[in-house]
């Protein structure tokens, strides 16, 4: 269907409204309708992943024969959220004193399932264990706990290696022998499935499954995996549940974030209140953060969410004071600055803070790029990608010098020792400089469509937001609108617009209009003081950028954000 026929099915939808459906593949007035509306009827059956049966009977009958089931996950979001997940929903059908959690600690165990971990089990009695976001390279490992009579489910959302562990089950939709209709679901989504699929094969209610929904938004969102499919069904009923009725755990950790006057998206857990979970497993351990998250006692859950708070803030300084001591290592160096990738190690740098680390280089100078520190004895870290170039792949290539690793295409953990570092970031430099392309190491932003300043109207946002929620696959529509002025009254803002600083770190409020509007549009410009001169000339210049909702003071009013700046 083109744009004029669908913007007639939807009741004379705006044009460009209606393009940014076709964009997403939505050519129907029932697909635009599902889209707008996801239903949570549309989910796919559980039993369509492979192993799906094999896991619940293996549930039941650890139920049926009382034997003692411990839920197993990673330390990041993704895993502490679907151990309280799957933790909470089973123990009234395994028992208080037959369940029991684990999160592996990130400096003495590292990432996903871990000998000390199955030592742990063993030594509590516990025949059956569920592990969540992580496993499924975990070949040695479940071999070693079958030894001493532990069977495995394993949970996961990562890429596979040559072998599946001997486990009772391997759940990962990324498995190439699984049909499973969607392959972007988060670690604790998988966890979801299988609880989803427990609950239909027992013929119990879905409503008590649908409770942990607000738990489920916060890994699909911190995750960053395609807001797409499943995921963008789960994630709308999740901020739905998340906004109206948040469990006691969460509740708590909104209002700390200072988020409990707001409607919240996804931008609010991806910024808010993600990284202040992921700071317990950071800093600490992600028990704290498993425990907050199952907590139905308030005065506990405030207790435990103001520690996880002041992590987080410690959190933030070791991210600041390493992020310059990396940046100051690449500028001190010319062949560095030459090189198409980074890689930076450093046995003094906090393990916690390291794949953040990764990201803020990845920004700043755009290329594939790892963060190293020395953690029992190995090099360990974290890697991060550029817009289309397959970090997985290039780290692969490098597999000989690797005592592990796994991940995604653009994100990925690997550990090594200490002696093959050097060997190690020549081999990936030379994978990365014969793979990536010129154009992946820019930073671009794909602009949805082009519209005039009167096009943003309350009843065009107000459509907007139906696009919600935005993630990968999703993203927030960016529009440019050319040939715009100033309307006289820009200026620079912020507590450093009159320091002595570069005026590119320096903030810019607008006041603007085009010839094709009557009235101005405010916005706002981060960093972009240097565009400030142009600006003020009166000659024309090319905004792009996204629409906000600005609330202040109980008022509310249209502004756009600003991404980028043009001279006409």
């Amino acid at each position: 269907m083109d744009i004029l026929n669908l913007s007639k099915a939807l009741n004379g939808l705006h044009p460009v409204l209606t393009r940014l459906l076709l964009q997403r593949g939505i050519k129907t007035y029932d697909e635009a309708k599902e889209f707008f509306r996801p239903s949570l009827l549309s989910m796919h059956n559980p039993f369509l992943m492979m192993d799906m049966e094999k896991a619940v009977d293996r549930v039941n009958n650890a139920i049926d024969d009382n034997e003692k089931v411990l839920v197993y996950g990673d330390y990041d979001v993704d895993g502490t959220t679907a151990v309280a997940l799957v933790y909470s929903y089973l123990k009234p059908y395994v028992g208080e004193g037959n369940i029991g959690y684990y999160v592996p600690d990130r400096y003495n165990e590292g990432y996903g399932i871990s000998y000390k971990g199955i030592d742990y089990a063993n030594e509590h009695g516990y025949t059956l264990v569920i592990a969540l976001d992580c496993g499924i390279k975990a070949v040695e490992k479940v071999a070693y706990a079958k030894q001493k009579g532990i069977d495995f489910i394993i949970c996961d959302h990562h890429t596979p290696g040559d072998r599946l562990p001997e486990a009772a089950a391997c759940l990962d939709p990324k498995r190439d022998d699984c049909t499973y209709p969607d392959k972007n679901l988060s670690g604790c989504g998988v966890g979801f499935k299988l609880m989803q699929a427990f609950c239909r094969m027992n013929d119990q209610k879905e409503d008590d499954l649908l409770q942990y929904l607000d738990i489920l938004a916060v890994s699909i969102a911190s995750d960053i995996v395609p807001m797409t499919g499943e995921n963008r069904v789960l994630a709308y009923h999740g901020l739905k549940k998340l906004n109206e009725n948040p469990s006691i755990g969460l509740k708590s950790i909104i209002e700390v974030a200072g988020l409990q006057d707001k409607e919240m998206t996804v931008s609010d857990i991806v910024f808010k209140i993600g990284p202040r979970i992921n700071a317990a497993g950071r800093m600490k351990s992600g028990i704290e953060a498993v425990r907050l998250l199952i907590s139905d006692d308030r005065a506990e859950a405030d207790l435990i969410s103001h520690s996880i708070d002041n992590r987080n803030e410690e959190r933030k300084d070791l991210d600041r004071t390493i992020t310059q001591e990396a940046l100051n290592m690449i500028e001190s160096s010319d062949e560095m600055k030459k090189r198409k990738s980074t890689v930076l190690f450093n046995p003094e740098w906090h393990k916690g803070v390291v794949g953040i680390v990764a990201s803020r280089l990845t920004e700043t100078y755009y290329r594939p790029t790892i963060i190293l520190t020395m953690s029992n004895g190995f090099a360990t870290g974290s890697a991060r990608s550029v817009e289309g170039f397959d970090l997985y792949k290039a780290i692969d290539s490098c597999s000989d010098l690797l005592e592990n690793f796994g991940g995604h295409t653009y994100a990925a953990g690997l550990t090594m020792k200490v002696e093959n570092v050097e060997h190690f970031i020549e081999r990936f430099e030379q994978y990365v400089a014969a793979n990536i392309s010129d154009d992946q190491m820019l930073p671009s932003i794909d602009i949805d469509a082009e519209i005039h300043l009167s096009d943003i109207t309350p009843q065009f946002y107000n459509i907007l937001t139906q696009f919600e929620p935005f993630g990968p696959g999703n993203i927030k529509p960016v529009f440019v609108t050319n040939g715009v002025y100033d309307y006289g009254t820009s200026k620079l803002v912020g507590k450093d617009k009159d320091a002595d600083i570069a005026p590119s770190r320096k903030h810019l409020k607008l006041e603007v209009t085009d010839p094709h509007s009557r009235g101005t549009m405010q916005g706002v410009a981060f960093n972009m003081g240097d565009k400030f001169k142009h600006i003020h000339s009166g000659k024309p210049f090319n905004l792009c950028y996204t629409i906000e909702m600005n609330e202040f003071r109980g008022n509310k009013n249209l502004q756009i954000m600003v991404r980028d700046i043009h001279e006409s």
